[in-house]
């Protein structure tokens, strides 16, 4: 009895002390701000501790089936990571808040087993346990942004997840290297168990603080509409009314998936090739100076009330990161610029163009339209889209294009990304304003006065 009474007790306390966080975090914007960036950041970064560091790995003379081991591994969870991009349409687009924390936890979960079963499976068959690891990892990125869409503040409050995507695999990976040489007895198949085993307990931690956040409020939903589960009749609608212009942005989008996904997997590879004498600080470098640029240019939308103009602005931050990549590109390919300046400038363009498609497009889009939808919906078409490309140019490096380096893969998708890819950003766009011309989208439909 006495332990009931303590327990209720607790429980009550607690009640009280969470209460009290969200109506602070409610009256203050910049508290706002600090505690999801804060929150959203940590969880994803955590989660790119179950994923990434295993591609730190050489995996030297080991093969299967003609093709380097590492390539077999990358591509089996990149295979699982895709296939989970494609159930995430349905299940990110129809998750109801209160399922948000048992989703998110039990997708890591299952991560973390799949990686300790990596550590004990012997060669060949860890490559069908890493396709076990990728396939729940795949809709961390929806449940967390749930969180955060349909506000005033979204563009800033979705800056941590955003900064995650672009630093945390450069980052983990020099953790991974440090460690394999403070635990040299840790081999390569059981080193990615033990840096997931590192950060379950922070990922809990941050998923705790996610909850935390209150839901959007009445000035949030006159300015970005309120964001509901999506049922299959809303899906077929947006989809038969803007169709060809997100068919348009997908394509666009697969396409940075495949140059960001290839650069990062095989970045190791990269860099040996460009700079003989590269040191390890050199991976957190280019992707932490990546970040902050993305930060500052990306969280600056926030402060433009108007969807349209914010709509038009981040078209515009999309041609100028794709020009980057394609100017840097043939820089380097001429010996104007250095290795360095190359992978940092190809880091800053493609994950600028990239955050700000999956974070800022589908957000404004939604809000200029006043779309009966959310975010995750279309982020998850790109995205199936996109792993399924970055599948096809592992599978094509591997069987048909073996005696061409990492590198040159790299700068010839990179210009095709460019010369494509901007063609498909002016045709979305184009259509996308013949369809706002013509239906006059609730005039705006945006608060200006402050709330």
């Amino acid at each position: 009895m006495r332990f009931q009474l303590l327990w209720l007790g607790a429980d009550s306390c607690y009640a009280i002390m969470v209460d009290q966080l969200k109506s602070r975090l409610q009256q203050s914007d910049v508290l706002m701000i600090l505690w999801t960036v804060l929150s959203s950041f940590g969880v994803y970064f955590c989660m790119y501790a179950f994923r990434k560091p295993f591609s730190a790995g050489l995996y030297e003379g080991l093969m299967l089936w003609g093709v380097g081991y590492k390539a077999i591994l990358i591509i089996a969870q990149v295979v699982g990571y895709t296939l989970s991009k494609f159930v995430g349409i349905k299940v990110i687009s129809e998750l109801k808040p209160q399922q948000r924390v048992y989703l998110i936890v039990g997708l890591i979960l299952i991560a973390e087993v799949a990686l300790l079963l990596f550590g004990l499976m012997p060669h060949p068959y860890g490559f069908l346990l890493l396709f076990l690891n990728g396939l729940p990892l795949g809709m961390v990125y929806g449940v967390v942004f749930s969180f955060v869409e349909g506000r005033h503040l979204t563009e800033m409050l979705a800056m941590g997840l955003s900064i995650s995507v672009v630093i945390a695999s450069g980052i983990l990976k020099t953790i991974y290297l440090d460690l394999a040489v403070l635990f040299p007895q840790i081999s390569e198949f059981w080193m990615p168990a033990f840096m997931g085993g590192i950060f379950l307990l922070p990922f809990l931690l941050f998923v705790w603080m996610l909850t935390i956040i209150p839901d959007p409020t009445d000035f949030d939903i006159k300015q970005r509409t309120k964001r509901l589960p999506m049922t299959h009749f809303d899906k077929v609608q947006v989809l038969r009314r803007y169709g060809l212009s997100i068919f348009c942005l997908v394509l666009f989008y697969a396409g940075l998936v495949v140059v960001r996904d290839f650069r990062d997997n095989f970045t190791i590879e990269i860099w040996n090739e460009i700079d003989a004498g590269w040191e390890n600080g050199v991976l957190a470098q280019t992707e932490t100076i990546s970040g902050f640029v993305v930060f500052v240019v990306i969280g600056l939308l926030v402060y433009v009330k108007s969807n349209l103009l914010a709509f038009r602005l981040t078209n515009l931050i999309m041609l100028a990161g794709m020009l980057l990549c394609g100017g840097a590109t043939y820089l380097f390919q001429t010996g104007v610029i250095q290795g360095f300046s190359w992978m940092l400038s190809l880091g800053i363009g493609t994950f600028l163009t990239y955050t700000a498609l999956q974070t800022v497009i589908f957000e404004r889009f939604i809000a200029l339209f006043r779309v009966k939808a959310n975010a995750g919906f279309f982020v998850y078409i790109c995205e199936s889209i996109g792993y399924l490309g970055s599948v096809g140019l592992l599978l094509f490096k591997e069987f048909f294009m073996k005696d061409i380096s990492w590198s040159s893969v790299l700068m010839n998708f990179t210009y095709g990304q460019v010369v494509i890819g901007l063609g498909l950003l002016l045709v979305a766009n184009f259509l996308l304003e013949w369809q706002r011309v013509r239906s006059h989208p609730e005039r705006e439909a945006v608060v200006f006065e402050t709330a």
